[in-house]
């Protein structure tokens, strides 16, 4: 494999950077970055001209020549459902999906280790048949798996967000490289930790009829906190269906991690108001939340700089399993 000082990555699926940069800090040393969205790309070079940003669908996109050079491989493809999930036991399952693509990155180059992040959910997608097809893929390849959910709001970033993070061991190097995932903080990280002096920028304004009805909420609230009408006015239909609505007309608290940002601040169901101003979080404020450091410029319309943050991994939550990474590849040296 390469001979470099500091490992080297491959990073499929790169979106603005967030990923990236997280493990750029904990010392991996990418050498291409693959992103389909030209808005994000544009933040990838506009923050590190010196980097290989390959705009490009990764169908096109042939890894054969890093072979042999590259340790390391990382992404997040989003994972469509697979028709015949479950079925077999190996590439066959998933041709044809983005995560496919990931897979053919992986065999391509035979890194000593990847790192694939998805949502949690993907864990009981088709009743947990996508995992384990997936799964069964990378040990197809030959690589040994182990996989854990991280809330990033206990490793330093002030979100509740929960990645399922798989990590893979080439089996021919099981015995040399060790990897733990890292530890967690004791407390959260709450938004009163990392919105401080936060550098002004635009947002997105709420519709006057939002706008109304969120002066309404206190910090910590969302609809329950509503006079019922307003809120059976507001939610429609919502306000008598089932569990899973308490991101409906809600506010952050200052002593709380932020919900999951999404790649809208406004959306009618998950809304995320400011603790104190009845207004979406602004870009920067969004990026904080997300762990971007203030000099991390997003480029594009306002709604791609949302979206282009709201799908990122968080900087933190990637440096520090990226350290992690690192320590595992350090104890290997062919």
């Amino acid at each position: 494999m390469s001979n470099n000082p500091e490992p080297v990555g491959i990073e499929l699926f790169a979106g603005c950077g967030g990923l990236a940069l997280g493990l750029e800090q904990a010392g991996i040393k990418g050498v291409a970055f693959v992103e389909f969205n030209h808005a994000a790309c544009n933040t990838l070079r506009a923050n590190r001209p010196d980097w290989n940003v390959i705009e490009d669908d990764v169908h096109n996109i042939d890894f054969t020549d890093y072979r042999g050079k590259v340790d390391f491989v990382s992404g997040g493809a989003p994972c469509q459902a697979f028709s015949y999930a479950g079925k077999k036991k190996g590439f066959g399952d998933v041709r044809g999906t983005l995560f496919a693509e990931f897979a053919r990155c992986v065999r391509e180059v035979h890194p000593k280790m990847f790192m694939f992040e998805n949502v949690r959910g993907l864990l009981s997608h088709d009743n947990g048949r996508t995992f384990q097809t997936i799964y069964n893929t990378f040990v197809s390849l030959g690589y040994q798996v182990q996989h854990k959910v991280l809330d990033a709001s206990y490793y330093g970033v002030g979100q509740k967000r929960e990645r399922l993070i798989m990590i893979g061991i080439r089996n021919d190097l099981t015995d040399r490289i060790k990897f733990s995932y890292p530890e967690p903080d004791i407390e959260q990280t709450v938004l009163r930790d990392i919105l401080q002096n936060v550098p002004a920028s635009p947002h997105q304004p709420y519709s006057d009829r939002k706008q109304k009805v969120m002066e309404l909420v206190p910090p910590g609230g969302c609809w329950v906190n509503l006079p019922a009408d307003i809120a059976k006015a507001y939610m429609g239909k919502s306000y008598y269906s089932g569990g899973g609505r308490r991101g409906m007309a809600r506010r952050i608290s200052w002593d709380e991690p932020c919900l999951t940002l999404t790649t809208s601040p406004s959306q009618k169901q998950t809304e995320r108001c400011h603790p104190d101003e009845t207004r979406p979080f602004t870009v920067r404020e969004y990026a904080r939340i997300q762990a971007f450091p203030d000099e991390w410029d997003f480029v594009g319309t306002i709604g791609d700089q949302y979206k282009q943050i709201g799908n990122a991994v968080p900087v933190e939550l990637a440096r520090r399993v990226g350290i992690q990474i690192v320590r595992a590849l350090e104890t290997c040296s062919e």
